[in-house]
């Protein structure tokens, strides 16, 4: 696995040609650092030059390294983050000995400069501030430079770190959106108790080792709920389907195993090792797509389709590579990694403020969103995958009508998987964000795993539907007073292939790479004629109506 995360963060790179690597800089020089992107980009490529990869690139790699150590210390350029990957770079340059040793000398002598209250743009002056995963990146960089002898400064990675821990949840998760308490981004959970893993593997002994200790260890098992059975981390708001995504995944996991190795518990060390294959296999499969995308789509990369303002190519591609290292330096390959699916019957809801529902058995994952944020994402039955199916087929993440990322399209409407009552001759689909969602049963047994949600339209109108999933696909049950829709989205297009849809009264039918979605109900099928998309893409939007009752079966088969 080691050497498979080295070869993952070679294709990363790749996607950089030698002339957008030479623009880059001479912006960077013109320009000044003004983000994290370029020192990244650095250290990943002399990372990789110390492992024999990519060794061409070693001129303009020591003017590069040059340039970073000597202006970090000096200006705030989200040092935060770069200040660990630099010194990583450092100490495998340092390793492998192909610079001279007056070379990391001097790059050891800028960083020994650097100042936390002047180089780092967000850190915590009290342990009340609310600083968010910034004062823990701020914690782990200089606690990094510490390992490297070049810091000294134990009580501010402390004070960083109890900062920190009053945003995590009764789970152990973490809540990183200052703006709101109820949605938090699932990414920014999975980086931050990753930092959290860093530290711990490297030996951080501080006073608040026990609990980060405890806090990653039941989060972590939880988190192989939340992992859908093709590998994909949870979907739910900013920086999501990424291809940086399921490494920082892998992080937890790989210090998740070696945890359980330590222990004895080999059977459970191997399960985070499959896991961990899982995970990879998504990152290799859109590593191995030329040209390469830094997000899970195949539109342009000049569109930015799918993507936050902050979310560009030149920060988020070469991101992948770094959170692919940081794996490899938690990884054990004495510990036995084995590809097998995910087929074992599994629930699991989070608390309110990442508010998921999540059900597995026989290869195929669910995953419900019963208060989703609308900029990101919509209410309902967000996610249905199938273990080796394309992801998109029948929903990977929900569609948003207002959302804080980039899309081509005029007028986007909500979409997820969910019930609808008439009102006023019209349909209305709980995706609204008035409607408001009830888990009120979960079962799992040896073959299937259900949920029974009820959707509240308004104080007198509601929707009950049940979700039963097992081997055979979702059976989806919905009962109301009168009228009643269900949405079934379509997937058509990734921005570089059209699907095959086909449509009877009672069957809708998307064929896409080799496999095909296929939704079967009791009621009649018909198109609303409105295309909308999520960062995968476009889907065309369907749905069946039958009085009070409806049947729906969803396969997605090869």
């Amino acid at each position: 696995m080691k050497n498979r995360y080295i070869d993952l963060m070679e294709k990363a790179l790749n996607a950089y040609t030698d002339e957008h690597i030479h623009q880059y800089f001479n912006d960077v020089r013109a320009n000044g650092l003004t983000e994290h992107g370029f020192p990244r980009l650095t250290a990943n490529i002399g990372i990789l030059i110390a492992h024999g990869r990519r060794t061409d690139l070693l001129p303009i790699f020591l003017e590069m390294m040059e340039f970073c150590c000597k202006n970090i210390p000096t200006v705030r350029a989200a040092n935060d983050f770069s200040v660990r990957e630099i010194i990583c770079c450092l100490w495998e340059i340092e390793q492998s000995g192909i610079t001279s040793k007056e070379d990391t000398a001097r790059w050891r002598s800028y960083l020994a400069t650097i100042e936390p209250t002047t180089c780092y743009n967000r850190f915590a002056v009290t342990t009340a501030d609310d600083v968010r995963n910034w004062a823990l990146f701020t914690a782990v960089s200089e606690f990094f430079r510490q390992k490297a002898g070049i810091g000294y400064s134990s009580e501010f990675i402390d004070l960083q770190i109890a900062s920190q821990l009053k945003f995590l949840d009764e789970n152990g998760m973490y809540m990183d959106n200052e703006e709101s308490e109820v949605h938090q981004p699932i990414m920014y959970d999975l980086v931050s108790r990753g930092l959290l893993s860093l530290l711990l593997h490297f030996g951080y002994q501080g006073r608040y080792y026990e609990q980060i200790d405890a806090c990653l260890k039941k989060s972590a098992l939880l988190t192989l709920k939340m992992q859908s059975p093709n590998g994909e981390m949870a979907f739910g708001g900013r920086s999501n389907q990424f291809l940086h995504n399921e490494a920082w995944m892998a992080v937890i996991f790989e210090y998740e195993a070696d945890r359980y190795a330590n222990e004895g518990n080999l059977e459970l060390a191997k399960t985070f090792k499959s896991s961990i294959t899982r995970a990879m296999n998504v990152t290799e499969r859109w590593l191995s797509k030329k040209p390469v995308r830094h997000i899970k789509n195949r539109f342009p990369t000049e569109t930015k389709y799918g993507c936050e303002n902050y979310a560009y190519f030149d920060k988020y591609m070469i991101t992948t590579a770094s959170n692919l290292y940081a794996a490899y330096l938690l990884c054990d390959d004495s510990i036995p990694t084995a590809e097998s699916s995910d087929r074992t019957p599994s629930v699991f809801q989070t608390t309110d403020h990442f508010h998921k529902l999540f059900l597995k058995s026989g290869g195929y994952g669910l995953e419900f969103d019963i208060n989703a944020d609308p900029h990101y994402d919509a209410s309902g039955l967000g996610r249905v995958h199938r273990d080796g199916a394309p992801a998109p087929i029948c929903l990977s993440v929900p569609c948003s009508a207002d959302p804080l990322y980039i899309l081509n399209l005029q007028e986007p409407i909500s979409c997820s998987l969910c019930p609808a009552i008439r009102k006023n001759g019209e349909w209305h689909f709980a995706t609204d964000t008035s409607v408001t969602y009830d888990v009120t049963e979960l079962s799992c047994d040896e073959g299937s795993a259900s949920a029974t949600v009820l959707c509240r339209f308004s104080e007198n109108e509601c929707v009950i539907s049940k979700y039963t999933v097992n081997a055979d696909g979702v059976q989806i049950e919905v009962a109301g007073e009168n009228e009643i829709a269900y949405m079934l989205p379509a997937f058509y297009f990734d921005g570089e292939e059209y699907t095959d849809i086909t449509l009877n009264e009672n069957c809708l039918t998307v064929s896409y790479n080799g496999w095909s979605c296929r939704y079967t109900t009791d009621g009649m099928i018909s198109s609303l004629n409105k295309i909308t998309g999520n960062r995968n893409g476009y889907y065309k939007i369907f749905l069946t109506d039958k009085e009070k009752s409806i049947r729906i079966k969803i396969e997605i088969l090869k």
